[in-house]
């Protein structure tokens, strides 16, 4: 399933992700020619394509220099199944913690999800029409067929009307019927032009805050028994489900909400989920993709210590298996992950990747080391992605009305503010320009229903809040 992402070429990969990373440029390279080798592989004879794994990354820089984002903007581009999680979650099986298989068991999670809702997008325009049916009938209820009058006959009419002749009790009952037909049919087409003019008004968008009352399937929630390992919790509903037709509920909702949760219950009804499944695992097998971040967290050093370590290089030995390629079972299925690619990340400014256990090191064969942040990097953080931070903050004063405006002098002071704190107390990285900004628009915050004018913060304005905030290296420190 070769989807949109694969079909980029390297450097359109590298221009998506400019938009929101600043520099970096190594890491995001690596990243867009794994990704493309992804496409490559799909289109490979079948015996090749078993042959070619995917070529794991090992990612080290300093905490906020972009790690995370490249993976999280990853997941975002990507319609494969993706799955981020901390090394320092898992311990080595027998201590207490998760178990490295989850992170297998997360992925396959992740690509039912997707699966699942690119099946429910292609039926969502049949669930639509049946839906807007629905949503009629319980505008307009139509009549429940009454059984026929004079269903049935007594022996004394049998008897009366043996002579050859209708009783005048039969002919009364039948010109009853005849009526009662009439009648009927009268109310049928009065009710089938009422719904005509009930379907046009919701087609105009006129009955959207109408309250109705519809019937839904009522799933309990939270009726999960879990057995304290991982993938082995039981949903009781599920052991009686096929036993009992699904329970209904009665709920009053308006139009609008009605038509979301019935087009929802209707393209449940309507997709396979076996065949979600089976999508879903070739999916998570062939096109998966586990960052695990944190990862210098369980290399140990040269020095055996004892306490927490202890369990470290078990979690390492026991990642192993799975970065190589082994099954995994999952309640869906087992989940083959000889191709999955895994991208490792860590600051490693205590331990070095050589501190890893060499068949783990030798299982991230690229190796891209992302650069500290100077300071022309955090004027472009400021002011270059969509989502810049300064873009950010003067949206939300804007929401109560208060313009704010940044002068080029104010940002380069900002950024210089920052690259000094890293640089004097810990390097955070683009972290540091949160702390930043919040303490330099505090004041406007909390002040803001009292303001009126529009507000231009100059390179003094920033000078004069973060005073106190950078002031000359503590000598002390160094005094014994």
């Amino acid at each position: 399933m070769a989807n949109t992402l694969y079909k980029m070429t390297p450097k359109e990969i590298v221009a998506e992700l400019d938009k929101y990373i600043i520099g970096q440029d190594e890491a995001k390279k690596s990243v867009a020619i794994a990704l493309r080798n992804r496409y490559r592989r799909s289109l490979l004879p079948e015996e090749m394509k078993e042959e070619v794994t995917p070529k794991n990354i090992l990612m080290m820089g300093p905490t906020g220099v972009g790690k995370t984002e490249i993976a999280r903007r990853l997941a975002k581009l990507m319609d494969a199944p993706f799955v981020k999680v901390e090394a320092t979650k898992f311990t080595e099986v027998g201590y207490v913690g998760r178990d490295v298989d989850s992170m297998v068991r997360d992925l396959v999670e992740a690509a039912i999800r997707i699966t699942k809702q690119n099946r429910l997008q292609e039926k969502y325009s049949i669930a639509e029409e049946i839906a807007e049916e629905k949503i009629i009938e319980a505008i307009i209820p139509g009549k429940k067929n009454a059984p026929a009058a004079g269903g049935t006959r007594s022996p004394f009419d049998f008897i009366l009307g043996s002579g050859g002749y209708p009783s005048q009790k039969q002919q009364y009952e039948e010109s009853k019927m005849l009526e009662q037909k009439q009648e009927e049919e009268k109310e049928q087409s009065e009710t089938e032009l009422a719904r005509e003019q009930v379907r046009q008004q919701l087609k105009d968008g006129l009955l959207e805050e109408q309250f109705i009352e519809i019937e839904v399937v009522d799933s309990p929630k939270g009726n999960m028994l879990d057995m304290s390992n991982e993938g082995m919790s039981i949903a009781i509903g599920n052991i009686f489900g096929d036993m009992m037709p699904p329970k209904k509920k009665k709920k009053k909702t308006r139009v609008k909400d009605a038509r979301k949760l019935l087009r929802e219950q209707e393209a449940q009804n309507l997709i396979d989920m076996d065949q979600v499944t089976d999508e879903a695992l070739a999916n998570a097998e062939q096109n998966g993709m586990i960052f695990i971040d944190e990862i210098d967290k369980i290399a140990s050093g040269s020095s055996y210590r004892s306490g927490a370590d202890v369990s470290r290089e078990g979690v390492q030995r026991d990642i192993l298996p799975i970065v190589e390629g082994s099954v995994v079972n999952t309640k869906y299925g087992s989940v083959k992950t000889d191709h999955i690619l895994f991208i490792g990340a860590g600051a490693f400014h205590v331990a070095k990747p050589t501190d890893l256990i060499p068949e783990l090191q030798g299982r991230f064969p690229i190796r891209v080391e992302l650069g500290n942040l100077t300071k022309e990097s955090f004027v472009q953080i400021l002011t270059k992605p969509e989502n810049a931070l300064l873009k950010q903050h003067k949206m939300l004063l804007e929401t109560e009305g208060i313009k704010v405006e940044f002068d080029e002098s104010a940002v380069d002071e900002i950024a210089n503010m920052a690259f000094i704190m890293n640089e004097q107390t810990e390097n955070i990285g683009a972290r540091r320009l949160h702390t930043i900004m919040e303490k330099l628009l505090e004041e406007i915050s909390f002040n803001i229903p009292e303001m009126k004018e529009d507000i231009v913060i100059d390179r003094s304005y920033v000078q004069e809040k973060l005073r106190e905030k950078v002031q000359p290296e503590d000598i002390d420190k160094y005094i014994l």
